[in-house]
């Protein structure tokens, strides 16, 4: 099996229970190591069996996050681009299903040559191989970190498990670090922190063949030396490897509190890394704006998908950055599109500073949101409306500036008189579901002098999508003559991209996803704008009522 034996690999496992956060672990532990000044990239092993998350609910699987070459991933990912602030690609996702359809493609053309094809060796090799692509994706790359999706004992994980066990055979054990994220739960009946859920979750990872060399012990408060002793003797790791992963205030924080406990430090030894020391000055800067804001400001998210709110899980990381380039606290007020169906804006809108519209697919709320961005345009709110949010603000514009009674989208009403929102050309011919989408990074042109050329600062900006439905170029002269501004376009696919108002003090859509490329110390432009309106706009109210 190719591999780049100069690439060293770090495996993160987790046991006991799922959502323990080993996302946040990895890439915080990515975060350290780059900032030693080692070259780091992460990738994420999910064992379901949809070849993506692409066709799931987000109430099933949370926010789908869209790579530059167009995947669609795990929303680990976007945790994986924040923190180290690099883009990812499709390798740096795989699930059961892209592995099982790679081995049965090759079964039908006939490259094993007749064999049985098994889960042994022919699925684990397809994961290994996975593996050793990321490794080999960048030039002089230091280590990998492949998180397992999943928790030990779950069935489905099993090949996953079992591949990663022997690629350390295959590669050298000094080439490999094995880490078991576990749980270690408070009992407060019993006043007591338990250990025996990490100790049979390591017992079982050590019955598939992998002897954890570091543990990070999920908890709600740190753990005691006895405890840490504990658990080392019954986990046979050294207790200096018994690592407290206690809740902390921001998941910023957990690279701090890691480098506290000199994780990094045991990492470095263990695979002999050469490297300097951490440089974390900027990094504790964007906690101590976290800790200590000077200003405060509530935006309304009125979406569909608000009972999981890791549906719009990088729109809230956005508002984290957007917030500390602020100095503020972006509070969000969540609301269901729904409700507004039946009452009126006013009873959710009138104390916000700010709405965002974000995206989503099929009818359900709405004229929720149409009613959300009419109510934000009559009374001069901050809006910002991203991919179906701008969808949402053309169709309300069209009905109420332009007079078009019952324009629509024909996503949602394929009777409209005026669909003023329409499927894409090159979407019409599309029958299957899963990645065919328009997906991916694109340019936009941006006209000089709008806002958006403000906002942005330059003419030309490459931005992720994930839609099938755009503009009707067919009522693109009226929605201008009425005062709208397509602010910009795709001029590969003439497109409209953006819009704004200009009679209104901040009223910005785009058609893309721009919170998939804000970065913690790196903040998304729309949203450090629309945050700094937001702030202008509750400002401006407060002097008017005081």
């Amino acid at each position: 099996m190719e591999n780049n034996h100069k690439v060293k690999h770090i495996f993160v496992t987790g046991g006991v229970v799922s959502s323990l956060g080993k996302g946040i672990a990895s890439a915080s532990l990515g975060m350290l190591l780059q900032s030693r000044g080692l070259k780091v990239t992460i990738m994420k092993m999910d064992p379901y069996i949809n070849v993506d998350p692409g066709t799931m609910s987000p109430f099933q699987h949370g926010e789908v996050y869209v790579t530059e070459d167009g995947a669609e991933t795990d929303l680990d990912l976007g945790h994986y681009e924040r923190f180290l602030n690099k883009s990812t690609s499709q390798l740096n996702n795989t699930t059961t299903g892209q592995i099982y359809f790679e081995v049965i493609t090759r079964e039908r053309r006939g490259d094993y040559l007749g064999k049985t094809v098994q889960v042994i060796p022919h699925i684990t090799d397809e994961i290994k191989r996975h593996i050793s692509a990321v490794a080999l994706s960048e030039p002089d790359l230091d280590v990998v970190i492949t998180e397992v999706g999943g928790t030990v004992g779950d069935i489905e994980s099993l090949p996953f498990l079992e591949a990663i066990r022997q690629y350390r055979l295959d590669i050298g054990k000094d080439n490999v670090l094995n880490i078991h994220l576990t749980l270690v739960p408070y009992i407060a009946s019993a006043g007591e922190l338990k250990t025996k859920p990490t100790q049979h979750s390591v017992m079982r990872l050590r019955e598939i063949g992998i002897q954890p060399d570091i543990l990070l012990c999920r908890t709600e408060r740190a753990l005691p030396e006895d405890l840490k002793a504990k658990i080392a003797l019954f986990c046979n790791v050294p207790i200096d490897s018994v690592i407290s992963a206690a809740d902390v205030s921001s998941i910023y924080e957990v690279p701090l509190y890691f480098n506290a406990q000199k994780l990094d430090d045991l990492v470095v030894e263990r695979l002999n890394l050469k490297c300097g020391q951490p440089k974390l000055a900027k990094w504790n800067k964007v906690i101590e704006k976290l800790r200590n804001p000077q200003h405060e400001v509530t935006i309304a998210m009125c979406g569909k998908y608000v009972d999981l709110q890791d549906s719009y899980k990088s729109i809230i990381e956005s508002f984290v950055h957007a917030g500390v380039s602020n100095d503020a606290k972006v509070k969000l007020k969540w609301i269901s599109s729904e409700i507004l169906e039946k009452q009126h804006p006013s009873e959710y809108l009138s104390d916000v500073a700010g709405l965002l519209i974000p995206g989503g697919f099929g009818d359900r709320g709405i004229e929720g949101k149409i009613n959300a961005v009419s109510y934000a345009r009559e009374n001069k709110i901050p809006f910002f409306g991203i991919c179906l949010g701008l969808q949402c603000a053309v169709i309300e514009f069209a009905r109420n500036i332009c007079k078009l009674e019952n324009a629509n989208s024909m996503e949602f009403n394929s009777e409209t008189p005026y669909p003023v929102i329409d499927l894409m050309e090159q979407q019409k011919r599309v029958k299957s579901k899963g990645g065919t989408m328009r997906l991916g990074s694109s340019m936009c042109k941006i006209t000089e002098g709008t806002l958006a050329h403000k906002i942005y600062g330059k003419t030309e900006i490459m931005e992720r999508h994930r839609h099938r439905f755009e503009v009707n170029n067919d009522y693109r002269e009226l929605l201008e003559s009425r005062g709208m501004i397509l602010s910009g376009i795709n001029p590969e696919l003439d497109l409209v991209e953006m819009i704004e108002l200009p009679e209104h003090p901040w009223f910005v859509g785009g058609q893309f996803h721009p919170e998939l490329q804000s970065r913690v110390l790196e903040v998304h432009p729309l949203f450090r704008e629309f945050v700094a309106a937001a702030l202008k706009f509750k400002q401006k109210n407060t002097n008017a009522n005081s």
